[in-house]
């Protein structure tokens, strides 16, 4: 544009002037629009606060938050503001961002410090500080500071206003705007593929400098105006001046069509990575399955087992029905005894009675009646909803003592029981304890729920007894339920109550759980489409062996047919994974699909052996000790309804409905993005190829005066780069994925977008086109017209040039055209465009579909087609501006170079399909191939498939369901 204003050729510095601001209004308004989203989906993903309104616990965003509102907080909670806490058990807080220290401080909510004393932020141990973490317990709070009037707060102000700490000298303070600047002006700040990508616009740009130099030097370095337009005119043609832009708006609309499938992008390499991804670690409950638990089972020593039949509502303690059958562990089992209605057999029964006292007192859930419509009318009875608050595991516990009138909110509002200590839920000792003070007995309770397998052991029981309840609990696990333990006793000391380790041991037992978790509907789907891409899925779960088993085989994570040499590592528990060396994990034929009792050391080791092996991760979690495996994981994905916030932020993307599914949408819209780059980048490759290599031969058609002639004008290389090739570039990016994208293997993530097949496909096209053009050019100047080049045709039109300009039009025309075919050719590599979807399209009007499905490609096609017709026919604008004028018989050749354009590109593809190089490899089943087959070549694509197939049976997968026989329980399979 400067040369062309400084050699007062207004005419083309105005034309260029026009195009160029075109391009940075419509790059703009997609940049600030894609930024507005990016922004959007943030908020989505910031911290959320349990807040007390309308006498109800909701869920807000921490910036909703005022003065005087009533705050909740627990384990893996950000605090959203300053609060004075005025309630709390056990809770502790890591202040490091405030105070440096590196141990979470104990708050006590009781005490109350002397107004007007200066106090340290660390020794307000009745404040919890907005942007710290709690690590323990929980608490409640008034807020009392919000935004920037927090301690937080105050601190980023002092950051603001560039205090006393920030004494820098001014050369470095420019020197490091400046380097900033001159980064983010090259593009070398973002995710890793936009740096990669920028990285090679400067290379062209380096080979844009390099090719200018060949035209100089070809002309003995004699440069005038035209000599030095002709150079900048090659370099232009290199630089795909639109990629960057393209890559933004791309990366935008596969952030949003993310977030609509229940995904919300925090970090946008993750949106780049996450296609890759060769295995998933997946939690159980909640992500695999519906999260919604039910107590379904409950064997009380002295009274039997209770089953709850038909419940259909996890939060409502009347859906349903309860029966029970008397028995033993090890006895016979008595006739059934039918239904248990509003509490029978509770005051009779003192075992169910501390039973149920137990599950109700041991557990921080919440569980109310709401009504929803304020009319006193028999419809609004109807109109009233069950609602809870807390760990489903807990609700499903609350909603059992509920089912008895024997819940925790009746039992504390009789006044008969004080909370005085709580030991929260620890995932290393999987137990939880609370003791309570009896009122007017003078007796302090302790009532405990865990793992039966931790729990068990500690009770005081005969070594047969315990083999009994871990035999009855063995075979619940069987059917897939959870199983829990409740133990209790009489604390003889109660000074000893805030002692974990005295209040833990020498337990009374009281009874099992079994809860009942049933995997999604869309789960076992989700899986074998996983299997199928060559995605292996691996469940590590806090939950009992037989009962991952269990929901491992209904989800379709365990195939009925298993190696025998894997047989014993298939499935294992986290104590003999733990148990393995490094070098005895990575001596494994695979790695364990399923792993129960995980603890948060295990999911690391997970991690850390699927990165020694080259495989690329994604792990999944929610809870605050999830945090490292989730940091460590190539794709840390955090749970957004149950998730905690310090697991969200040490994620990169958030599931907003804690589904697996969406985990595989989101793997699949990974895939279709970086399709969708190679394809964009392929087309605007191509065309820079095709520029260089007529420019470059063009050298050789010199005029009367010896200097070279213009295949193409500046102006006409600027249209096609700018105008042509960016509309077509972005229709490319917001393609539809491919019927075929889950039938292959993860793309190499360390190959990139540059894989062979687009090196050698973009070559292939673009020397195809080049030549073309370069055809077309010696066609109309040596075949019509005799090799008359004239003289001054780079600068002006008059009768000599008549010949040459008409080349010019005719060269613009078959670039344009051929760029516009290629737009509709790669969008596939290998299959042919008239055969595009075999699955869904066939016969000879496939091709319509297969150009018509991505309406904006298909308008960008046609807009681009349409308004070469302007360019080349209107007067003085043609001649002046672009150096070419009309046409007539030329668009003959224009027609002859497309059909043969279309020939060597289908040909070249037929060629990849019959060798099966690249994606000419047909991923799809083939007449003898079925899914399990294809599951199975994707498991064992690190491990040999010898060994007899076995049943299921040799991997503990039975499902059992409990019969009365004599004896007392026994196991059908």
């Amino acid at each position: 544009m400067t040369l062309s204003y400084a050699t007062t050729d207004f005419i083309e510095g105005s034309v260029i002037s026009a195009v160029i601001l075109l391009n940075v209004v419509v790059g703009f308004i997609q940049d600030y629009r894609a930024e507005k989203t990016m922004q959007s989906l943030h908020s989505l993903s910031a911290p959320l606060a349990n807040v007390l309104r309308d006498g109800q616990m909701a869920r807000e965003k921490a910036e909703n938050l005022v003065v005087g509102d009533i705050v909740k907080v627990s384990v893996g909670d950000i605090v959203p503001a300053d609060l004075r806490l005025f309630d709390g058990m056990n809770l502790e807080i890591d202040e490091a961002l405030l105070t440096g220290e590196s141990m979470p401080a104990l708050k006590a909510p009781s005490v109350t410090l002397t107004y007007g004393v200066a106090v340290g932020v660390g020794d307000q141990t009745n404040m919890a500080f907005s942007s710290s973490t709690v690590t323990k317990g929980r608490g409640l709070g008034v807020v009392v500071n919000t935004g920037m009037k927090t301690e937080v707060g105050l601190i980023a102000a002092l950051l603001r206003n560039q205090g006393p700490m920030a004494k820098v000298s001014r050369f470095r303070k420019w020197y490091q705007k400046f380097k900033k600047t001159g980064k983010s002006i090259l593009g070398l700040i973002g995710t890793p593929l936009q740096v990669k990508l920028s990285k090679f616009a400067l290379v062209l740009f380096g080979l844009a400098i390099l090719l200018a130099i060949i035209v100089f030097s070809a002309n003995k370095w004699q440069i005038n105006n035209e000599v030095l337009i002709y150079g900048i005119c090659v370099a232009v043609a290199v630089i795909p001046e639109s990629l960057i832009a393209v890559l933004t708006i791309t990366m935008a609309v596969g952030t949003k069509t993310m977030a609509r499938g229940n995904v919300i992008v925090r970090k946008l390499q993750a949106l780049e990575a996450v296609g890759g991804v060769t295995n998933i670690c997946s939690d159980k409950t909640g992500t695999l399955t519906q999260g919604k638990m039910i107590a379904k089972k409950a064997f009380v020593p002295g009274l039997g087992l209770i089953t709850i039949h038909n419940a259909t509502h996890p939060f409502d303690p009347t859906s349903g029905s309860v029966r029970h059958k008397k028995f033993a562990v090890g006895g016979t089992i008595s006739d059934d005894l039918g239904a248990l209605v509003d509490g029978d057999l509770v005051g009779k029964s003192a075992p169910l009675e501390n039973f149920l006292n137990a599950i109700a007192l041991c557990n921080l859930a919440t569980v109310s009646k709401s009504d929803r419509s304020s009319h006193s009318s028999e419809e609004s009875i109807d109109s009233r909803t069950w609602t809870a608050t807390g760990e489903p595991t807990e609700i499903s516990l609350q909603v059992l003592a509920m089912r008895f009138c024997h819940g925790k909110q009746a039992l504390q509002s009789s006044g008969n029981w004080n909370l005085v200590a709580e030991h929260s839920f620890d995932s290393s000792i999987k137990k939880m304890s609370v003791v309570y003070e009896q009122v007017g007995y003078m007796r302090h309770h302790v009532f405990t729920k865990g793992a039966g397998e931790v729990l068990v052991p500690t009770l005081n029981l005969s070594e047969e007894q315990r083999d009994g309840i871990m035999n009855l609990i063995e075979r619940m696990a069987g059917e897939g339920l959870r199983v829990l333990c409740v133990a209790h006793k009489i604390l003889g000391n109660p000074a000893l109550a805030k002692n974990r380790s005295a209040v833990e041991n020498s337990l009374d037992f009281v009874g099992l759980v079994g809860l009942y978790d049933p995997p999604r509907v869309e789960t076992r789907d989700a899986v074998r489409k996983c299997q199928v891409a060559g995605v292996k899925v691996h469940m590590l779960t806090g939950d009992h062996i037989r009962t991952a088993t269990a929901i491992a085989h209904e989800v379709g994570i365990l195939t009925p047919a298993i190696p025998s040499a894997l047989a014993s590592t298939i499935v294992m528990t986290a104590g003999q994974f733990d148990a393995l060396t490094d070098v005895d994990i990575d001596a494994l034929p695979q790695l364990p699909l399923v792993i129960a009792r995980c603890s948060p050391t295990t999911k690391v080791r997970m991690v850390e052996a699927l990165h020694r092996r080259g495989a690329f991760c994604v792990m999944t979690g929610d809870g605050v000790n999830d945090s490292p495996a989730l940091k460590r994981a190539d794709v840390g994905i955090a749970m957004g309804m149950n998730g905690s916030d310090v697991a969200k932020d040490a994620s990169d993307l958030v599931l907003t409905d804690d589904n697996f599914a969406s985990i595989i949408r989101a793997v699949e819209e990974g895939r279709r993005l970086f399709d969708n780059i190679q394809k964009f980048l392929m087309h605007l490759l191509i065309s820079n190829i095709s520029q260089v290599v007529l420019l470059l031969i063009g050298l050789a058609f010199r005029d009367e005066r010896g200097l070279s002639v213009f295949p193409l004008s500046p102006l006409e290389i600027l249209w096609v780069n700018m105008i042509t090739s960016s509309f077509l570039a972005l229709g490319l990016g917001l393609e539809e994925a491919q019927s075929d994208i889950m039938l292959r293997p993860p793309h190499d993530l360390r190959a990139g977008v540059f894989t062979w097949e687009v090196i050698i496909d973009k070559m292939v096209y673009g020397v195809t086109m080049g030549a073309l053009c370069l055809a077309a050019f010696l066609i109309v100047v040596y075949g019509v017209g005799n090799g008359a080049l004239g003289s001054q045709c780079n600068e002006r039109f008059w009768e000599p040039c008549y010949t040459v300009y008409r080349a010019r039009a005719t060269v613009f025309a078959v670039l344009s055209f051929l760029l516009l075919l290629t737009a509709w050719e790669v969008k596939h590599f290998s299959r042919s465009l008239f055969n595009l979807d075999p699955t869904k399209h066939k016969g000879p009007f496939a091709v319509f579909h297969a150009v018509w499905y991505n309406r904006f490609l298909f308008w960008a096609v046609i807009a681009g087609f349409v308004i070469t017709f302007p360019v080349i026919y209107i007067p003085v604008f043609n001649t002046t501006v672009f150096h070419h004028t009309s046409i007539t018989w030329e668009w003959s050749i224009v027609g002859g170079c497309c059909l043969v354009y279309l020939a060597v590109v289908e040909s070249w593809k037929a060629i990849k399909r019959r060798m099966e190089w690249g994606s000419g490899k047909n991923w799809a089943l083939t007449d003898g191939e079925d899914v399990e087959s294809r599951i199975w070549d994707s498991f064992m694509a690190d491990s040999t498939r010898e060994g007899t197939l076995i049943g299921t049976s040799a991997v503990t997968t039975r499902t059992n369901t409990l019969v009365e026989e004599e004896g007392g329980i026994m196991e059908k399979e």
